[in-house]
């Protein structure tokens, strides 16, 4: 079913547009056409009714590899950079970004925070060991050199040898670590401006298994006066561990101790080599149990399902039947290439797998693990949150924008590598809130009305229930439709209501200064009675002028980017897209979930931009186009 719907971003926000009257109507003559608890729409309304545009997951200098990397700015220039202000970034040069941010999470790495704060300044008890006088030289000498070092730090880091004591004043227990925390925190409770600009506290505990990624990032409700009753979790022994059954402790501390709260994010399972969604045995070799698919649904409402480091929806392996599977991949091997992937590790690795995963582990042990919402991240440990194709600032300062930066290779080993021009500008998070303030933000987040996108600030809502009809998408008040009759992404369908199919209203509006879009897609992922899981994408809405073939394919979009311009044209796609859509293959007996994916029209990677004004050659092998997206939490059916 096809729908384009022209309505404008108020509505889309869930404003309406009052009619004119000559007199007061009736409370009964507007029963059923009017879906405001008043007349004016916008009183005693309790939906959130704004999206706010944020980044979970950015590194600072205090990132004991980002400063190793060559970032040289910290908490302040991060927070004034996100906010909107211009400043100078490690590399030299002026950076700010097209539109301001509402707000931001500072993830630092919890192991070695700080760490590299004394490096630069070369601190005695670094360089007393041969591996930190290597690291500092490589430091001052800059550029690739100290690139080269950072790597050396994060494969020493994650085969577990670094320099025995090395990280001693960079742990928790000492007053370097305690004081670095008190920093962060202090950093955060400065910045945050309730209704202007909001910051979370939080940090990322870097779990790195033999270089699999098993990263979580903390995020806490709280403000400083529960925050500084604690330090974060590490990795690194004595005092740490990898394992996120002890992450859930740490978290389960927290909050019995300071009546707080808090929640953990994982990202990267594309470069985890397997281990991110188990669904028999953990790396450790425990069993995947009760307790572990209980606690982790707990803890982690959300995943990461965007960054710098590769897309992590699906994978054309995965899903040979998607067409738009293989976006943005990155499947050489784990996190440092200490390892090579196999296909067999691909199931455990992506987000749209460990949904479907986790629809056959409710059935075996009563809970689902992999329950999460969607957000979209930077990653970027330059401490600027710059992913715009256009404006991409680069995964760390090594790759800051120069002529040279398309032509290194981000990692490489004797297995493979990752060349800088496969970095990703992505991406970004939009929650549904009904104000900006930390609390409103990170609710929010824990019942997963938030979504993913890749950079652009697309405005997207989705809602799931058991009648919506066109009416409510043509009322114009599509999202008091939503919330009275259905529930929106992040939740679970309500009870069924008679012995139709779910019915899912999805509109999309697009980035005020981004490109046209292409097609709204539902995908549906589902388990049958004999425990096997199975998924299928749908195009529900899509721009004027093409109609599916014979074989219910969409035909292509188009493609108006012209390479030697650095430019493209919103002369095909729609500005909004719209529609109530049924599950044709429902079946009533069969758990599922649904989320909705939203398509641009095809626009230029940021190499076109570098290649256009710095007057290079884009490498052989570089992709030049793709099609940026959002994606929605899921809706969950349970029968």
């Amino acid at each position: 079913m096809k729908r384009h719907l022209v309505f404008s971003a108020l509505i889309a926000l869930g404003f309406a547009v009052p009619a004119t009257a000559q007199i007061i109507p009736s409370e009964e003559s507007l029963s059923g056409l009017y879906p405001g608890k008043a007349y004016s729409p916008y009183a005693e309304r309790s939906f959130p009714d704004q999206v706010f545009w944020g980044d979970t997951h950015l590194h600072t200098r205090l990132s004991a590899d980002a400063g190793l990397f060559g970032n040289i700015l910290g908490l302040d220039e991060a927070y004034r950079f996100a906010r909107g202000e211009q400043v100078t970034a490690s590399s030299g040069q002026p950076a700010k970004l097209s539109r301001p941010l509402d707000w931001l999470v500072i993830a630092d790495h919890s192991d070695a925070m700080g760490f590299a704060e004394d490096l630069a300044e070369g601190a005695p008890n670094i360089l007393a060991y041969d591996k930190g006088k290597e690291w500092y030289e490589a430091l001052q000498t800059g550029g690739q050199t100290a690139a080269a070092a950072a790597i050396d730090l994060i494969t020493n880091f994650s085969q577990g040898t670094m320099p025995e004591g090395m990280l001693d004043h960079y742990s928790p227990g000492a007053k370097t670590y305690a004081s670095v925390w008190e920093r962060v925190v202090d950093a955060a409770e400065r910045y945050n401006e309730p209704g202007r600009f909001t910051t979370i506290i939080g940090f990322e505990w870097t779990s790195l298994v033999a270089g699999n990624n098993l990263h979580r990032n903390v995020l806490l409700r709280d403000n400083a006066n529960r925050a500084l009753q604690v330090v974060p979790m590490v990795t690194q022994p004595p005092v740490g561990s990898t394992d996120p059954l002890e992450l859930y402790k740490w978290l389960e501390t927290y909050e019995e101790n300071t009546g707080g709260s808090a929640l953990a994010i994982a990202h990267n399972g594309n470069l985890s080599n397997g281990l991110m969604f188990p669904v028999d045995a953990q790396y450790t070799g425990r069993a995947i149990d009760a307790a572990y698919v209980e606690a982790r649904g707990k803890w982690e409402p959300l995943y990461e399902w965007t960054q710098i480091k590769g897309d992590g929806e699906a994978h054309p392996f995965l899903s040979p039947d998607d067409t738009f599977a293989d976006y943005e991949t990155w499947d050489v091997g784990n996190l440092d290439l200490t390892q090579a992937k196999t296909q067999d590790m691909l199931q455990f690795e992506y987000a749209r797998e460990a949904l479907k995963n986790g629809l056959a582990l409710k059935q075996t042990l009563g809970t689902n693990p992999y329950k999460f919402g969607a957000v979209g991240s930077t990653d970027a440990h330059t401490s600027l949150t710059a992913i715009e194709e256009d404006n991409f600032f680069g995964k760390a300062t090594n790759v800051e924008p120069s002529p040279q930066r398309m032509g290194h290779a981000f990692i490489e080993t004797d297995l493979g590598v990752y060349e800088d021009y496969q970095l990703v500008a992505s991406g970004y998070t939009g929650v549904w809130a009904t104000e900006n303030t930390r609390t409103a933000i990170w609710d929010a987040m824990a019942r997963k009305e938030v979504y993913a996108t890749t950079g652009p600030r697309m405005i997207v809502r989705f809602f799931g229930g058991w009648n919506f009809e066109d009416a409510d998408m043509n009322s114009r008040q599509p999202a008091f439709r939503g919330y009275e009759k259905g529930v929106p992404m992040g939740e679970d369908l309500r009870p069924r209501d008679g012995d139709g199919a779910p019915t899912f209203m999805v509109y999309a509006l697009r980035d005020p200064i981004g490109a046209n879009l292409d097609r709204i897609q539902i995908v549906k992922g589902w388990i049958d009675a004999d425990g096997e899981t199975h998924e299928r994408v749908y195009d529900v809405a899509w721009s004027p002028g093409r109609e599916p073939d014979a074989n219910g394919v969409l035909p292509a979009v188009g493609n108006t980017v012209d390479i030697a311009a650095a430019n493209w044209t919103n002369t095909i796609g729609a500005s909004e897209l719209g529609t109530v859509w049924t599950d044709p293959d429902f079946d009533p007996a069969q758990s599922a979930f649904y989320y909705a994916r939203v398509l641009e029209i095809p626009t230029p990677r940021w190499v076109v931009y570098d290649a256009f004004r710095f007057g290079v050659e884009i490498p052989e092998g570089a992709e030049t186009t793709g099609q940026e997206r959002a994606y929605t939490s899921p809706i969950w059916y349970t029968p």
